[in-house]
């Protein structure tokens, strides 16, 4: 279905209007009033016995927007807090400005909380969620906006904001476990520069000039390790600046349009690395296309959002194939199977959810089991990591200590 904006507005503003009235004597009665039109302040006026002589809408004060404060990433553990808290209020009958401004002041994030406060001064203003939304792409992506607009298209705003948290919560978890795969290799190669840099540093140059003062002849090993040793040393910046250099010119390649395609390939030919990128892809695919579809989003503007949350030109290209084909009357299952990146268990479970009417549930199944196939990725992933980079960083040990005690080991033979 099409989605439209909703004609209703969530709360009734009220104006102030400043009237004149003569009272069952005959004298002049003169104040301000607030109401939503001038026929209620004609009815309170003569439920007060007061005869109207005018009254007259006064021009609301201009209110100097409030600044927004310097902008802070809003997480999405945040957004499934608003989203939980505001879908609570409005559910137990509490007026949508009510809600925001009452989420608003119990955020630490003090952007997003002037964020909320100028929402509920649109929604104030008559504006509907959605196009409060629409002036903050920083914190409210579209997705988001897609299912507020269906939320309030079909009468079903908490409902849409509950599976809008659901969707921030699973998204904020794999980031969890993903950074939390990363920081062990991280740490470990960070302690094998230190090392490095400590060995050069403080230990090889004692060495250095102890050997210089042997009259003996170093062995081979020896040798060439300080052969390697002084050409590091002298050549430190011009080795740095080159890697430095090479870096920057793989990053600049990459923002290119050919060599961020030949590298979205290359990600999926690389072991492990392919396989969780695509895991989180088909993942991340599933959840959202269920979120979306359960709030009446139709699959054509689904795949629209979906593009966006991705970079990488393959599965990007992916699911604009799928876009193409389900708008001439393919079904979703047959048109993933085309693109050749998503596995055979979550097409067929696709197809099921078609063919039984329950696609979004079928997506959320299949999207659990993705994750937990992510997870067993990333554990193996780390199961490989571990003893290679602890054979690297006693290989490095090693390699240093029989370079320095070679010599000794010589001389005490002699």
């Amino acid at each position: 279905m099409r989605l439209t904006r909703p004609l209703w507005s969530s709360t009734v503003s009220k104006n102030t209007y400043r009237y004149i009235a003569r009272d069952e004597s005959g004298d002049r009665r003169e104040a301000i009033r607030e109401a939503t039109s001038r026929e209620e302040v004609f009815q309170w006026l003569k439920s007060k016995d007061l005869t109207p002589i005018s009254v007259d809408m006064m021009a609301a004060p201009q209110r100097r927007a409030r600044r927004l404060p310097p902008y802070k990433k809003v997480k999405p553990s945040e957004l499934a807090t608003f989203c939980w808290q505001v879908s609570t209020m409005i559910n137990g009958g509490m007026p949508i400005t009510t809600a925001i401004e009452t989420v608003s002041e119990d955020i630490d994030n003090k952007y997003f909380g002037a964020v909320l406060h100028q929402i509920g001064e649109e929604i104030q203003k008559g504006n509907s969620l959605h196009d409060a939304v629409l002036g903050h792409p920083k914190v409210f992506h579209t997705l988001s906006r897609a299912m507020i607009l269906a939320g309030e298209t079909g009468g079903s705003l908490g409902l849409s904001l509950d599976r809008l948290a659901e969707y921030y919560e699973a998204r904020e978890a794999m980031a969890k476990k993903i950074k939390g795969a990363t920081a062990y290799p991280i740490f470990v190669v960070c302690f094998i520069v230190l090392i490095i840099i400590a060995l050069m540093t403080f230990i090889i140059p004692r060495f250095t000039v102890m050997f210089d003062q042997m009259s003996g002849k170093l062995p081979a090993f020896t040798q060439g390790f300080m052969a390697v040793y002084d050409a590091i040393r002298h050549n430190a910046l011009a080795i740095i600046l080159s890697i430095v250099a090479v870096i920057g010119a793989a990053m600049g390649y990459a923002k290119t349009r050919t060599g961020h395609a030949t590298l979205s390939r290359l990600i999926f030919k690389v072991p492990i690395i392919g396989q969780i990128v695509q895991q989180s892809f088909v993942a991340t695919y599933c959840k959202t296309l269920a979120t979306l579809s359960a709030s009446g989003v139709s699959i054509l503007e689904a795949m629209d959002i979906i593009t966006g949350l991705t970079d990488n030109t393959v599965l990007t290209a992916a699911i604009h194939s799928i876009k193409d084909q389900v708008s001439e009357g393919i079904a979703i299952s047959e048109s993933m199977a085309k693109t050749g990146v998503f596995s055979s268990v979550s097409i067929q479970m696709t197809k099921v959810g078609e063919e039984s009417g329950s696609l979004p549930e079928v997506l959320d199944k299949a999207s659990e089991f993705y994750q937990k196939k992510l997870d067993a990725s990333i554990s193996s992933m780390l199961g490989m990591l571990e003893p290679i980079l602890i054979v690297i960083v006693g290989g490095i040990v090693l390699v240093v200590i029989l370079a320095m005690y070679l010599p000794i080991f010589s001389m005490s033979d002699m």
